[in-house]
């Protein structure tokens, strides 16, 4: 039975990990605070490993879906890291959305220990990790795609291998413009439709019927139609860190990007005085605000001035 390590028990990993269990692979979780991941496992009826080292000796595949450049490179880096363990056989596999040079700066040292390795970054919410049809894009040596093949499809219904080691990440980047745009734009459209005396559910299901229901659009309705009721899926602090992500890795390649500009901007004002634990639809209740402040500071009809 081929056995999976998996690193990072947030909500993205932890649905994750309950895919790869119900699709039969023998699993083991890790996570820096082990008691999120010793939850887990008893969740689901799986084993904990104690460093990434221990995860990746025992693993065929060792997925990491954490939250930064920073955790992916204490995950694999160090005695007790994910390279330490790593042994012929071995593919390991990041999911994470990072810079591509975070993921190729491990290439020498993976092959050296006879492992493959991947970046696959996924495009979908913790919904689709759950039903096990996220979107994957692969960058690295098809050898080791094929090698992982099957534990990736037990998490994805689509799989692009785009091109070397570094190709998924950036892809990935590319993506998360579209979404973030996504989701900029439709804040301002339903805060419009407000405005103009819209019923707020109906101006949204009016706007995912047409040319912009993208499946973004279907899956955040709750997110924006009852913000004070609907869990949070991805927070606004990790959103102003994969917009600074696009911006830094589009200004080391020359591109200009001046909606990603004006999406970030919103963003951090958004996210500012202990509001970055919010879903990234909050957006659309920062603008709302405003309207409600505006329409407020306006004088009455027939007031003096």
């Amino acid at each position: 039975m081929t056995t999976v390590a998996l690193l990072g028990t947030g909500r993205m990993g932890s649905a994750m990990a309950r895919s790869i269990a119900r699709a039969g692979f023998d699993l083991v979780v890790h996570n820096r605070t082990p008691a999120r991941a010793a939850i887990l496992a008893s969740g689901i009826g799986c084993t904990v490993a104690g460093t990434p080292r221990e995860a990746a000796a025992a693993a065929d595949v060792a997925i990491t879906m954490l939250a930064d450049d920073a955790a992916v490179r204490a995950t694999y880096e160090g005695p007790d890291g994910l390279l330490a363990g790593g042994h012929p056989g071995l593919v390991l596999v990041d999911m994470s959305t990072v810079r591509p040079d975070t993921i190729t700066a491990f290439e020498a040292a993976a092959r050296a220990s006879g492992a493959g390795l991947l970046d696959a970054p996924v495009s979908g919410s913790v919904h689709l990790a759950e039903a096990g049809t996220l979107t994957l894009m692969v960058g690295g040596r098809e050898e080791d795609l094929a090698a992982a093949r099957p534990v990736l499809e037990a998490v994805s219904k689509t799989i692009f291998h785009l091109g070397p080691l570094g190709t998924g990440a950036a892809m990935k980047l590319a993506v998360n413009t579209v979404i973030f745009g996504l989701n900029g734009a439709l804040a301002e459209a339903l805060v419009l439709a407000e405005a103009a005396g819209i019923d707020r559910g109906l101006a949204y299901d009016v706007i995912a019927a047409g040319a912009a229901g993208a499946p973004f659009v279907a899956y955040k309705r709750a997110a924006f139609v009852e913000p004070d009721v609907t869990p949070v899926a991805f927070s606004l602090d990790l959103t102003a860190k994969d917009l600074g992500l696009i911006a830094d890795y589009a200004a080391a390649l020359g591109v200009e990007m001046p909606q990603t500009a004006a999406n970030q901007a919103l963003v951090r004002e958004v996210a500012a005085d202990g509001r970055g634990s919010s879903d990234l639809a909050a957006v659309a209740v920062e603008l709302r605000g405003r309207v409600l402040s505006a329409a407020a500071a306006r004088p009455r009809e027939g007031a003096r001035t």
